[in-house]
């Protein structure tokens, strides 16, 4: 039995997070169409995607719902007017009154239209159009949208972009993995070669001779080389409001040692003894502020255990002190921890909360922890207080994904630095968690598209 609809009626299309519709009733259409903006392809050749917005309340173009579709196929399109269109057509779900049905849709971009759907013959097959009447099917309501955030997020693709220099290390490989396992497409920037266009109407981020798209999400993997540069670039996609898993000061701050560790002391955060000087008449003071020797010295900008230094004697102390001065090279030094053993744990905090730790020795012929230096780790249950503190380090210097380092002391737990950009390797084999699909999942929270 056929069921009236009028020549405008209220449906709702669930699966790309749209609850309420006013649509306009065209059998002279053979296909349905969402007057879309912003509508950009990506995706591969086998699973083409489109990522589009829309204005789904009449006459308000201030509110928007961004969604994302598997592309079942393209096409040319000729309007009423006569005028041939290529669109992007995808399939999803239709609900009118009762009935729920798949239908194929085309994305146009006309703003201006006073409908923000057109339902075409094959979405109207089983109804019968009654051209005299409105709303035969029920009424729904604009007010949905103020009660959205509230509800299950319809599901959708994100467009992610990695930046990176290091495209084939593990890290950026498995968070491509990790993206494509959940149905979203990753793209590899190389930092270097993006180039940026300033402007305060319209900031964009070029690469190859053209503006990069909207991405939902970027993940920063900036090597130390390139900090300055690779800030730059973040600032860009943050001006374009693109979400950053960290943002461009956090990662600076972090990135500065003597910076990060006043930071951290400003925020209560325990620390070994630390002390920094610049003139070479401070150097005895400098070494007795620091617990005297053995002491450990630190370049201000090292990563991964280089520009380390262990000093087991004042003299050693001096002595390097002078070399580095002489460099002109910036440092810190800081209390040795002989009860450490050599080991320290790193905990990797994404969000707020601590999603992963393990327990890092060094070998036997370094002091150094790092796996990068030649050291061993294993799994290890942390306590309540190094959970707490890694937690408070990496909200104190902005992070949303951290690798925080920690000693354990006779006075408890201490802070040796936050890492912003975490090597995944050595955490996600030691402790058999997927760490790079929970990255994806906080993406996933902060788009909108899933609930914590």
């Amino acid at each position: 039995m056929n069921l009236n609809v009028g020549w405008e009626e209220w449906v709702s299309l669930p699966e790309l997070g749209l609850p309420s519709l006013v649509s306009k009733t065209d059998t002279g259409a053979a296909t349905s169409a969402l007057h879309a903006f912003n509508i950009q392809p990506f995706g591969s050749k086998t699973r083409p995607k489109v990522r589009f917005g829309i204005n789904p309340i009449e006459d308000n173009n201030q509110f928007a719902i961004y969604c994302s579709a598997n592309v079942s196929d393209v096409r040319t399109v000729t309007s009423s007017n006569g005028m041939s269109e290529l669109r992007y057509v995808i399939e999803t779900e239709l609900v009118i009154g009762d009935v729920k049905k798949k239908i194929e849709i085309t994305l146009t971009n006309r703003e201006n239209m006073k409908y923000k759907m057109i339902l075409g013959r094959s979405a109207l097959d089983g109804f019968t159009v009654q051209p005299e009447i409105s709303f035969e099917q029920g009424f729904l309501s604009y007010n949905l949208y103020k009660n959205i955030k509230k509800q299950v997020p319809a599901r959708r693709s994100l467009r992610i972009a990695i930046l990176t220099i290091e495209p084939n290390n593990y890290s950026t490989k498995r968070l491509v993995e990790a993206a494509e396992a959940r149905d979203h497409v990753c793209e590899l920037i190389n930092t270097r070669r993006c180039y940026l266009n300033i402007q305060s109407h319209k900031p964009e981020v070029h690469y190859e001779g053209e503006a990069l798209p909207h991405f939902d999400a970027i993940i920063p993997r900036i090597g130390s080389s390139i900090t300055f540069y690779g800030m730059a670039v973040v600032r860009q996609f943050q001006a374009m409001g693109t979400y950053c898993l960290n943002s461009s000061s956090s990662i600076g701050l972090s990135r500065d040692k003597l910076a990060a560790h006043q930071t951290l002391v400003s925020h209560r955060i325990p620390m070994p003894n630390t002390a920094f000087a610049n003139s070479p008449h401070d150097t005895e003071s400098l070494i007795d502020l620091a617990s005297g020797a053995p002491l450990v010295l630190k370049l201000l900008e090292s990563t991964q255990g280089k520009g380390v230094l262990l000093a087991e004697s004042r003299k050693a102390a001096a002595g390097v002190i002078s070399a580095f001065q002489k460099l002109n090279a910036p440092f810190i030094v800081q209390e040795f921890v002989k009860e450490a053993s050599g080991s320290d744990i790193r905990c990797l905090v994404i969000g707020n909360k601590v999603v992963a730790s393990m327990i890092r020795t060094a070998g036997d012929e370094d002091f150094r922890a790092n796996l990068h230096a030649g050291g061993t780790a294993k799994k290890i249950i942390i306590t309540k207080e190094e959970r707490k503190i890694s937690i408070q380090a990496t909200k104190a210097l902005g992070l949303s994904f951290a690798g925080v380092d920690i000693i354990r002391t006779g006075t408890g737990p201490k802070v040796l630095e936050v890492n912003s950009s975490p090597g995944l390797e050595g955490i996600e084999k030691v402790s058999k968690k997927d760490i790079a699909g929970l990255i994806i999942e906080h993406l996933e929270i902060k788009a909108g598209i899933i609930k914590t």
